[in-house]
């Protein structure tokens, strides 16, 4: 079983962790964008997220010799280890009902105002859980300032949101100012009626003969509302800011849940039994996540929520169409999940929280494939950048705070 038991090495982890963590919220994001059912696409995107922890359980957790105290992932299958299992799978619920979450959230938010503040709640208190549950393992001087700089994140990250629904607002209301003083102009003053209203049409879907709506603009933004699966224009931003905050509290318990799975700090099992090791509980963690999420997900193929068309399993059969970006975030997601808790296990969870940096990385997408808050009002850039400085600031701090695990798997 291969191990990470230096602090470099786990800060490693969580650096390529971030990235990847970062990255995959993206790529569901463009398909829901584009218009693919989300049901359709977490259904993908769960299956790679499983099979990748399946791999790493059948290699890492299985590379070197075993020992009493460090057994391989196959031993532990048969060991009395269901408390600390449990536990594990109880992490994977959370991170599934938490995922499945931001997925509706991100038309409403935005892909990076929501990263921002379920990352920051997931600090907030699932950073100040496994603070406790590691034996303060980390330096609380640096470590609670750090928390505290992510708390003012998602203070900052609400108010962008804010800022920059009254900015598309506006930008809506000009366009359709616009629209009405040019239907006066059609009545009084041409006589082709007809190429007028096509003319209006087209810009009402974000077209024109010039080319495609510019980016950040009102047309664009009625383009990407053509365009999408989830439909937002005339919904109450509280619904979307509703659902970001139910997120954040589910990411703030999967990790702790983990870290009671691998260290029982609770004494579940009985005594002479080894920990779980990373890698079986990750396994634990991720085929909980996997069943569930997929039992949810059939069920809103038949029974869809937010107004979004009926589906079926035959459909999402057919539905290849971007299948391949929801296999390649499912992968990404496992990936970084793993990465995290082999940093995690070796320099503390808590400072393994660093992490939920990940809207650092989501920003840069939201921005550069997006166009998120392109042509947005001085004020919703102002808060944007200090959302992201504080992030940066706060990232460092804990960073900073890390520990080292005396490596422990048996009581």
């Amino acid at each position: 079983m291969y191990l990470v038991e230096s602090k470099s090495g786990a800060i490693g982890c969580m650096v390529v962790a971030l990235v990847f963590l970062g990255t995959w919220p993206a790529l569901l994001a463009q398909l829901e964008r584009r218009g693919r059912l989300p049901q359709h696409t977490y259904l993908d995107y769960s299956f790679t997220n499983f099979l990748t922890a399946v791999v790493i359980a059948f290699t890492l957790g299985q590379i070197g010799h075993a020992s009493p105290n460090t057994p391989n992932f196959f031993t532990q299958l048969s060991q009395e280890n269901w408390g600390c299992v449990l536990m594990a799978m109880a992490g994977g619920v959370f991170l599934g009902l938490g995922n499945l979450a931001t997925q509706y959230a991100w038309p409403f938010v935005g892909l990076s105002v929501t990263e921002v503040i379920t990352s920051s709640l997931a600090v907030v208190l699932g950073t100040s859980m496994n603070y406790f549950l590691d034996d303060k393992m980390n330096r609380a001087e640096i470590l609670f300032p750090g928390v505290g700089c992510f708390l003012i994140a998602v203070c900052l990250g609400s108010a962008v949101h804010s800022s920059n629904d009254a900015d598309n607002a506006a930008k809506l209301q000009q366009l359709s100012d616009k629209h009405t003083d040019g239907a006066r102009e059609v009545v009084v003053d041409a006589p082709d009626t007809h190429q007028d209203k096509d003319r209006l049409k087209d810009m009402e879907h974000g077209s024109s003969e010039e080319g495609k709506a510019a980016t950040g603009s009102a047309q664009h933004l009625i383009e990407l509302e053509h365009n999408r699966a989830i439909k937002v224009f005339g919904k109450s931003i509280w619904i979307g800011l509703s659902i970001t905050f139910f997120a954040g509290a589910c990411y703030a318990l999967f990790s702790p849940a983990f870290n009671l799975a691998t260290n029982d700090q609770w004494h579940v099992m009985r005594g002479g039994v080894p920990h779980l090791v990373v890698y079986t509980a990750f396994f634990y963690f991720s085929l909980s996540f996997f069943v569930v999420v997929s039992v949810i997900n059939i069920i809103l193929l038949y029974r869809p929520i937010l107004k979004l068309p009926r589906s079926s399993i035959a459909s999402y059969l057919k539905d290849g169409d971007g299948r391949g970006l929801a296999f390649l975030a499912g992968l990404l997601c496992g990936l970084g999940n793993g990465l995290q808790f082999v940093g995690g296990q070796a320099a503390g969870y808590a400072a393994a929280d660093c992490v939920q940096a990940l809207p650092l990385v989501s920003t840069f997408w939201g921005v550069v494939l997006f166009g998120e808050y392109w042509r947005s009002s001085p004020r919703t850039y102002a808060l944007l950048v200090s959302m992201l400085l504080m992030f940066i600031v706060a990232v460092t701090v804990l960073i900073a705070s890390s520990g080292h695990r005396r490596t422990s798997y048996s009581h």
